[in-house]
C-alpha cells in the first residue's frame, strides 16, 4: 500500500485476510457434502461463507463499532438489514464473492469490503485469496494493487476495438436485441465468471474495457465501483445515473474510461 491510503483499508485488508486464512483457503477443494447447501434457487451457500463472514464481522465491529455491519449470508437470514443504508455508517461483506466457484474447486473468487457513510462508498478492499492479491480503495486517495496505484490505462479509444464482459445471469429479455448490437459492435465479448471481485480489478486496469451486469446487489457491487471511480473509470446505470449503493434495481454498466462508457451506453440504447 502507500501512506495515502490510511490505516483504515490496512485493518479492512487485515480482516479479509485472515478471514481467507483460516475459514477459506483451508477448505478450498476439500468440502465435505454437508458443506454446501441451496440458500435460494441456484444460490449457494458454504460453510466457509458463514465462517469467513463471522471473522470479518468481529474484526470490522472492534475497528469500528458503531458501524453496521451487512454481510450476505447475514442478509440471506435477515433481509431488513439493507434498509437505511444510507444512514451512518455501514460495512458491507461479501465472505465470498463467487461461492459456486469457491464451491466447484476452481477459480475465480475474492473477499470483499466496503465502508459506505450516509449512502457513499467511502473505502473497500478486494482479496484474491488464490494469488494473494489485494486492491483497495479511498474515496480521493486513488486504487491500489498490492502497493502499487492503478488507473485505467489507456485501453481501447473506440467501442469497435474494446473487449468487454456481458453477463448473461438474470438478463431481461427485452435487452436481448440491445446487448446483440453492442456484442456485434465490439471486437471481443466475454462472459461473465460469476466474481465481481476479479472482474473490477480488470477493468480499473483496462485489461478489460468494459462490463455489463444485471443483478446489482450491494455486496456483489460496491467494493468494486469505489476502485474503479478511485482508477478514473466509470461506473454507472444505463441511463448515465451514478451507481448507488442504497438501490440495488437496475443493469449497470462498467467501463474504463467515460468515452469508452459512453459510447457502450450509446450502442446499447441503439
Amino acid at each position: 500500500m502507500t501512506r495515502r491510503i490510511s490505516s483504515l483499508a490496512f485493518a479492512m485488508a487485515d480482516s479479509l485476510a485472515e478471514a481467507a486464512a483460516d475459514a477459506v483457503m483451508p477448505r478450498y477443494q476439500r468440502l465435505a457434502k454437508g458443506d454446501v447447501e441451496e440458500k435460494s434457487p441456484g444460490e449457494l451457500v458454504t460453510i466457509a461463507d458463514h465462517e469467513a463472514e463471522a471473522i470479518i464481522a468481529t474484526r470490522l465491529k472492534s475497528l469500528r463499532p458503531e458501524a453496521r455491519f451487512v454481510g450476505e449470508e447475514a442478509c440471506a437470514r435477515d433481509p431488513s438489514l439493507l434498509r437505511d443504508l444510507d444512514q451512518g455508517e455501514v460495512w458491507i461483506v461479501d465472505p465470498i464473492d463467487g461461492t459456486r466457484n469457491f464451491a466447484e474447486g476452481r477459480g475465480p473468487f475474492a473477499l470483499m469490503a466496503a465502508l459506505i457513510r450516509r449512502g457513499e462508498i467511502v473505502a473497500s478492499c478486494v482479496l484474491n485469496p488464490l494469488n494473494g492479491a489485494l486492491v483497495a480503495a479511498e474515496r480521493g486517495a486513488g486504487a491500489w494493487i498490492d502497493g502499487e496505484r492503478i488507473t485505467t490505462g489507456a485501453g481501447a479509444c473506440d467501442v469497435s476495438a474494446c473487449t468487454g464482459i456481458i453477463s448473461h445471469f438474470q438478463r431481461p429479455a427485452a435487452m436481448e436485441s440491445q446487448v446483440a448490437r453492442l456484442a456485434d459492435r465490439v471486437a471481443q465479448v466475454q462472459p461473465t465468471r460469476r466474481c465481481a471481485g476479479a472482474e473490477y480489478p480488470i477493468v480499473a486496469q483496462g485489461v478489460c474495457d468494459f462490463a455489463l451486469y444485471w443483478r446489482t446487489l450491494v455486496w456483489d457491487h460496491a467494493p468494486g465501483v469505489l476502485i474503479l471511480e478511485e482508477a478514473g473509470g466509470k461506473a454507472a446505470r444505463l441511463d448515465g445515473a451514478r451507481y448507488c449503493p442504497t438501490d440495488p434495481s437496475g443493469a449497470i454498466l462498467l467501463a474504463h474510461s467515460d468515452e469508452i462508457w459512453d459510447q457502450a451506453a450509446s450502442t446499447l440504447a441503439g
